[in-house]
């Protein structure tokens, strides 16, 4: 039962992964990547059989960091220079779905092949991984405003924190508290950027860097 309630908040953290590909709204882009922060702060509770209270705190803290801290900052930094729609990006919202689509699609058949665990071999976490991590990759590269490439660094990492999931029984979960912290620092250093983009240039498109001299 444990396993069936995982494997559909993975699939559910799967399907945002598709919204984020497939919107350019950024509104819609921040709420998929709000609610994936939530069911993935879930997950670790539901892994374990009687969660102690460092397994409760990670949790909180991923779902009040990825959840509603780090999605408010973004939608406050959206109204501030009045952008809510990427217009060009590198890469078209249909190819984007379709990479995805088929990134999924290959997770999901590549997971067959891998030696894992027993007890992992009826999940989805690696297959969910795979895919948000190649979702955050697209977003990087094929977007061009600064807030979606924001939201695209954090979905990579939401697939980074998957595959640590695969080892809560035997990895610290202090080490799982460092990704969150080095993801925090990260989000501000980015946010630090686009200020200074907006304040230089009017606009979040990043290509405009191209124009910086020395």
């Amino acid at each position: 039962m444990m396993n069936s309630n995982l494997n559909l908040l993975i699939g559910l953290a799967m399907g945002l992964n598709l919204l984020a590909l497939g919107t350019s709204r950024l509104p819609a882009l921040i709420r998929a990547m709000s609610a994936q922060g939530v069911i993935l702060g879930v997950m670790p509770v539901l892994m374990e059989h009687e969660p102690d209270w460092r397994v409760l705190l990670v949790a909180l803290a991923t779902i009040s960091g990825k959840g509603l801290l780090i999605p408010g900052l973004l939608r406050r930094a959206m109204r501030t220079v009045q952008i809510d729609r990427e217009l060009e990006p590198l890469i078209g919202f249909v190819p984007s779905l379709l990479l995805g689509a088929g990134g999924t699609m290959a997770a999901l058949a590549l997971t067959h092949l891998l030696p894992l665990l027993p007890e992992h071999a009826g999940s989805l976490l690696v297959p969910g991984a795979l895919a948000t991590v190649l979702t955050g990759f697209i977003l990087l590269i094929g977007r061009t405003k600064a807030i979606s490439q924001v939201c695209g660094y954090l979905i990579l990492e939401n697939g980074i924190y998957l595959f640590g999931l695969l080892l809560i029984h035997a990895m610290p979960l202090l080490v799982e508290a460092g990704v969150l912290l080095d993801l925090t620092v990260g989000v501000f250093i980015i946010g630090i950027i686009v200020d200074r983009i907006q304040r230089a240039f009017d606009s979040l498109d990043t290509r405009k860097l191209t124009a910086l001299h020395e």
